[in-house]
């Protein structure tokens, strides 16, 4: 699986050409175009998560295709390049498009020792290949050094990998807090690795 993106950052539209078949997940209303002979079967679990919406597996005929995704609000589309040996934790709605080679990875522990029992903003994915992602804004990185430190807020982080320590922590302890949207959230992170923020709030530029 290839990427090829335009229109980019403003209104993104991602282009994915797949071998022969070759298949990728994501959510049937983002889909632009495709090649004709391109097929469409509901996903299994584990699917790209879209909000409430379905997801569907879009597999290539026998001499391969393309298809266009775009997402449902304006922003950047960014391939995230997963190289199978280190992993990548994710803004739970920022997932455009995933190849077959990469996995969601739900019961990833360091996530749940972060967010405990319940849902939080962030998923986790393994192994190789283009992980499309989709952000309100222009894509921005933060290039940490060993013990280097930043701090995000939930709204604007977009992914960061496994080599990066983190801390969550509430900016009022007594104000008011959500695991599954960030709000009352700060994110602490320690290098070496790179984080990966939009230049745009995701709950704003969601209203």
């Amino acid at each position: 699986m290839r990427v090829q993106t335009r229109h980019t950052p403003g209104f993104g539209v991602a282009r994915v050409l797949l071998d022969p078949g070759e298949s990728v997940q994501a959510a049937p209303e983002t889909l632009l175009a495709s090649r004709f002979g391109v097929t469409e079967a509901p996903a299994g679990r584990g699917g790209v998560r879209a909000g409430k919406s379905t997801t569907a597996v879009y597999t290539a005929p026998s001499d391969g295709g393309w298809i266009d995704f775009a997402p449902l609000r304006p922003g950047d589309v960014y391939p995230l390049d997963l190289g199978g040996g280190t992993g990548w934790s994710v803004h739970r709605d920022a997932v455009l498009v995933r190849p077959s080679s990469v996995r969601h990875d739900p019961n990833w522990v360091p996530l749940q020792q972060l967010f405990g029992a319940d849902s939080g903003f962030l998923e986790h994915y393994s192994g190789a290949g283009p992980l499309v992602l989709a952000a309100p804004g222009p894509v921005d990185a933060f290039e940490l050094g060993k013990g280097e430190l930043v701090t995000v807020r939930p709204d604007y982080l977009l992914a960061y990998p496994d080599t990066v320590q983190c801390r969550l922590r509430a900016l009022d302890p007594g104000g008011p807090q959500s695991l599954r949207s960030g709000e009352g959230l700060a994110v602490d992170f320690a290098g070496p690795g790179t984080v990966l923020v939009q230049a745009r709030n995701r709950r704003l530029s969601s209203a």
